[in-house]
């Protein structure tokens, strides 16, 4: 996000700017906060924080929000601040960027959700807490303690470029969440509640966030797939993943059957099988690509099929062109969590430049250099003819 400063005009909440040292100023006997007028966010996060959990106060927007924009908070703010000092700060910035309507939105959803968690009774609640060795298998934890390339391709295959597959979930765990999902939706039938679905394109499965599942899988995100998506896809914002869309997807005869070639509202995805039985629903992958060139000829080397095994994850990038092949009988469910970067879409907008990512934008860079090379070429072939 741009990081211009605010005006009163800009923001009637707008309290002034602090001191130096980012602590609050007293003026006339009235409170005056730091403000993003003279604190600028880092353009990074800082790793080692560990963020002030938000839940217990009424604000305009998702407790998770803050605690995940608190990571960007410049150094003066982040170490000598009160919490209130740091929400201020926060909430100044998300009223400029965020527009009324999608803030009325948030809040109806938000709603939505509290609905929700005040009737639902889940059936595992351990499965609301991240419970690292209850969840994952032991080569996936040692992998990720060890936080370096080559301890992560230890336990990955990488059968297409940017496409990374490898042995996750538990058997235990995915039977837990299988069985809460199922629970879930029971709940739904029973009561009548009207639910979201996970996406446009899926007519069954349910959103894990909307039931109570948001801080397990915000977690999941930031100790697991954040430290992966740093090494990988450091060029699609992987390093600073910040927000998440968690959900469930089912597919068999009864259920969606397929699902067509699109690209994730996500820098990284996370695609892991939980069950049950089934035939079909492969997933296949047609190299990435960026919004101009999302509907562009796929080249041979680009073409890979995955066939889904429980517990068994892979990770690519949201925008590699996807989609699922038919189940032809059984039932398939898998969990998906996409893994988005606030500052990664911020500076898109800015730097339209996809050559680092998208296939096609390199394939035309490599072509504008090579007539670029020809022609200077040509060129300096007739001044020596000229010479001659």
């Amino acid at each position: 996000m741009s990081h211009d400063g605010a005006t009163k005009k800009d923001n009637p909440n707008f309290n002034g700017a602090g001191n130096s040292n980012g602590n609050r100023n007293v003026s006339n006997g009235v409170a005056v906060y730091p403000s993003y007028a003279s604190h600028r966010l880092r353009l990074n996060p800082s790793v080692d924080h560990k963020s002030d959990n938000y839940d217990d106060l009424q604000l305009d927007f998702s407790p998770l929000l803050f605690s995940s924009l608190e990571r960007y908070l410049p150094p003066a703010l982040l170490n000598s601040s009160t919490r209130d000092q740091k929400v201020n700060y926060m909430r100044e910035i998300l009223l400029r960027y965020f527009p009324e309507g999608e803030r009325v939105r948030v809040q109806k959803h938000r709603e939505y959700r509290q609905k929700i968690v005040s009737n639902y009774q889940p059936l595992h609640r351990e499965l609301y807490t991240l419970h690292a060795a209850n969840f994952f298998v032991p080569s996936f934890l040692k992998a990720v303690s060890e936080n370096t390339e080559e301890s992560y391709r230890n336990i990955m295959c990488e059968p297409s470029p940017g496409v990374f597959t490898f042995e996750m979930l538990q058997p235990r765990f995915c039977e837990m969440m299988l069985a809460e999902v199922e629970n879930f939706e029971r709940w739904v039938r029973e009561t009548k509640f009207r639910i979201m679905r996970p996406n446009t394109m899926n007519k069954f499965g349910a959103v894990l966030d909307d039931f109570g599942l948001e801080n397990m899988l915000e977690k999941l995100m930031e100790d697991f797939i954040r430290p992966i998506s740093r090494v990988f896809f450091s060029d699609v914002g992987g390093s600073t993943l910040d927000s998440h869309h968690g959900f469930v997807v089912e597919y068999g005869m009864d259920r969606d059957v397929d699902l067509g070639f699109h690209v994730d509202d996500s820098e990284v995805t996370l695609n892991v099988c939980l069950g049950k039985q089934f035939c079909g629903g492969e997933l296949f992958l047609r190299g990435v690509r960026c919004e101009k060139h999302v509907n562009s000829e796929t080249q041979p080397e680009e073409l890979f099929d995955y066939s889904h095994a429980p517990g068994r994850a892979v990770l690519h990038r949201g925008r590699h062109r996807h989609g699922a092949r038919a189940t032809t009988s059984g039932q398939r469910i898998n969990f998906l969590l996409w893994c988005r970067s606030s500052v990664f879409r911020e500076i898109r907008k800015h730097h339209k430049d996809a050559s680092s990512w998208c296939a096609e934008c390199q394939r035309e860079k490599k072509e504008r250099q090579r007539q670029a090379v020809a022609a200077t070429k040509l060129e300096l072939l007739k001044r020596g003819e000229t010479a001659i």
